[in-house]
């Protein structure tokens, strides 16, 4: 995003980015635990009232270099509360249009799936191979591509397993760190509204998601 604050923190329709996919989660009955893994130097944090959401909120102060380390940190920080078998979702804190209804979707149709799942959709816009002078090279066929979104839904055991054997090998999610293990998930149909905050227009367009929510 280009600024001092980092994105978890921007403000967003008068609460900070990450608010809004805390209030989901925390507010998903089959959830019993939301853990937020934050930087060990983190100091924001506590300058925002997150008291509504105590019952079911724990912060873990372990977070990583990238996205890989910081699940895998957060996942052996809980392994005493967590069992083998315990379902556990990811969910990246810069999409703040998650609904109940997604994750009610992703849990009931992922249900006993032995691999997990995950919110994705499918791409809908002509893709373009570029040159190094950003020049096309080729369209690429789109045909079975989705999109990947968060939360990725996956048991304790087989996510921790696929993240250990990670060292730094270019993984960008759960799914793929799965994948590599040979086992394939399941994709679940998401929203668009599900963004991912990524550039600095995209705080306008999330709260224009947010206010037709409201």
């Amino acid at each position: 995003m280009g600024g001092e604050i980092p994105k978890q923190y921007l403000p967003v329709r008068g609460r900070p980015l990450i608010h809004y996919a805390v209030a989901a989660l925390c507010a998903c009955p089959q959830i019993a635990r939301v853990y937020v893994v934050l930087a060990p130097d983190d100091t924001l944090w506590q300058s925002f009232d997150w008291s509504a959401f105590s019952a079911k909120l724990t912060v873990l102060y372990c977070g990583g270099a990238e996205r890989f380390e910081s699940v895998r940190n957060g996942l052996a920080a809980v392994s005493a509360e967590v069992a083998f078998d315990d379902w556990v979702l990811v969910h990246d804190a810069a999409r703040p249009g998650l609904s109940v209804e997604l994750v009610d979707r992703l849990m009931a149709e992922v249900g006993e799936d032995p691999f997990g799942g995950l919110l994705a959709v499918p791409v809908a816009d002509t893709l373009k191979r570029a040159d190094i002078g950003n020049r096309v090279l080729r369209t690429e066929p789109r045909v079975g591509l989705w999109q990947a979104q968060t939360p990725q839904m996956f048991r304790y055991g087989l996510l921790q397993r696929a993240l250990s054997l990670l060292e730094g090998a270019g993984v960008t999610d759960e799914a793929q760190a799965v994948e590599r293990m040979g086992f394939q998930a399941k994709l679940v149909a998401g929203d668009i509204t599900n963004f991912k905050v990524t550039f600095p227009q995209d705080i306008k367009l999330a709260e224009m998601i947010l206010g037709g929510k409201a």
